[in-house]
């Protein structure tokens, strides 16, 4: 396979001992680097005093990296500001919370520059470049305007916005443009790429091919839908494996025979953790019957945490769980376990092999991989259900979870009765549907599709 230089915003450690907050984009990216000898350059994620250049390489567990440090105003602009102040909210639905500042905007503009500057000298003439994900969409015409003609592919990890909503970003031709430097864009769902086709019609009057081939300036780019998918073949042997095996029993013994229904994100408002409790929180109020037999296990490890919003976030999630634990419990239960705070993937397969109810409900995600790693973690002999926000990318593969409106309390609440008196037999015929889109439609299966439209002649 073509050697590929993959280019993210971070660049994490991929040790065992480093995985406790390792996302899902960092765990597929470093499963597709181990399969063509490829390079993952991006931020460190620290601060240097002056932007020199420095390019840090390091090969560990089959993955070589390539890192960078950015000064102070480089992190508060590009990253605290423009994309997780702007285009994260933005492009998420949630206009209200944008922050559009002309500051936010040039070091967004500047720390691309010089991502195109440093990871230029490792290009060689024969590579794919991959870019991922918002906080790079400039990156690809940077590297044009330097000289760089190698196949450069695009792939956004998050939703696209319907073209009224982006229409508020003060610069949105010139970032729409500037997707045009690419010879393949990537959306997770056909509506995500639907809401690009949109905009390109209706602002740029441009025509869209029968497959996505869109031209503009004298350059055709191709629009494809290839959803990211988990590393099978590793994570379900770690769901099978001895730390798995001795939390899922801790779990069980903890829970003292009681229904474990069970979330994990990162503490994020796109995530519906607010909405999620409050469904909740109308289940238990609606059934009374199953109050002490069933607790929910909320994982939330804090993420953005300089960013204002976020800590209003934990702040009010604080409370609500409070609130709920207050009204409810008893001596001896606890209804809501709410922890801020990663585990490793390890780890966190057993705990996902404890529960009864996978409790995933996003308000808007380009597609949530903890959805698939619940389905994966499962005992095929007795597997739990996953309850899924329509509004996850997800959920246009995993269509035999039960489908909820995140923003509906009642919902929410039927679906947890629901899930948890689901006969075994529906349960088995549900999981095994989902367990074979999860194996079908893996990280191997996303890497070579998305390559396969990169390389194409």
């Amino acid at each position: 396979m073509t050697r590929l230089i993959i280019v993210s915003n971070r660049v994490q450690a991929t040790s065992a001992d480093a995985t406790a907050n390792q996302g899902g984009l960092a765990v597929a990216l470093s499963s597709a680097l181990r399969q063509t000898n490829g390079i993952w350059f991006g931020w460190s994620g620290k601060e240097t005093e002056t932007f020199s250049g420095s390019i840090d390489l390091q090969k560990r567990d089959g993955v070589t990296t390539a890192t960078i440090d950015l000064e102070p105003q480089d992190v508060e602009e590009y990253y605290n500001g423009y994309a997780n102040r702007t285009l994260w909210p933005l492009f998420h639905y949630r206009v209200d919370m944008a922050e559009f500042e002309r500051g936010f905007a040039g070091g967004y503009e500047r720390v691309n520059a010089r991502f195109a500057d440093t990871i230029l000298p490792l290009i060689e003439p024969a590579d794919l470049v991959w870019v991922n994900d918002y906080h790079l969409i400039p990156l690809g015409r940077e590297l044009r305007r330097r000289g760089c003609d190698n196949r450069i592919g695009f792939f956004l990890h998050i939703p696209w916005p319907p073209m009224r909503l982006l229409l508020t970003l003060p610069s949105h031709r010139e970032l729409v443009e500037s997707l045009f430097a690419y010879d393949v864009v990537g959306f997770q769902t056909d509506d995500w790429m639907q809401s690009f086709f949109d905009y390109v019609r209706g602002e740029l009057a441009l025509e869209v091919g029968d497959d996505g081939e869109i031209s503009f300036a004298g350059r055709t780019i191709r629009a494809v839908v290839c959803p990211i998918g988990i590393d099978v073949s590793d994570f379900v042997p770690q769901a099978e494996g001895e730390v798995a095996a001795r939390t899922c029993k801790a779990m069980m013994v903890s829970a003292n025979d009681r229904a474990m229904i069970i979330g994990v994100d990162r503490l994020d408002y796109s995530k519906g953790l607010q909405e999620r409790f409050l469904g909740y929180d109308r289940f238990l109020a609606s059934r009374p019957d199953l109050h002490e037999q069933v607790f929910l296990l909320q994982i939330a490890p804090p993420s953005r945490a300089d960013v204002q919003s976020y800590q209003e976030i934990r702040a009010g999630l604080d409370a609500l769980s409070g609130r709920i634990n207050g009204e409810y419990a008893s001596a001896e239960w606890v209804p809501i376990r709410y922890v801020n705070k990663g585990y490793p993937r390890d780890r966190l397969a057993g705990m996902y092999r404890a529960a009864k109810v996978g409790l995933v409900t996003p308000l808007r995600d380009g597609m949530n991989l903890v959805a698939k790693e619940f389905v994966a973690a499962q005992d095929p002999g007795d597997p739990g259900v996953l309850i899924l926000s329509k509004f996850a990318g997800a959920a246009a593969q995993l269509k035999e979870a039960i489908l909820v409106n995140p923003y509906s309390a009642e919902d929410i609440a039927d679906a947890l009765a629901q899930a948890l008196e689901m006969p075994i037999e529906q349960r088995l015929a549900r999981w095994r549907a989902l367990m074979d889109n999860v194996e079908r439609e893996d990280v191997l299966w996303w890497l070579q599709t998305f390559v396969k439209a990169m390389s194409r002649d």
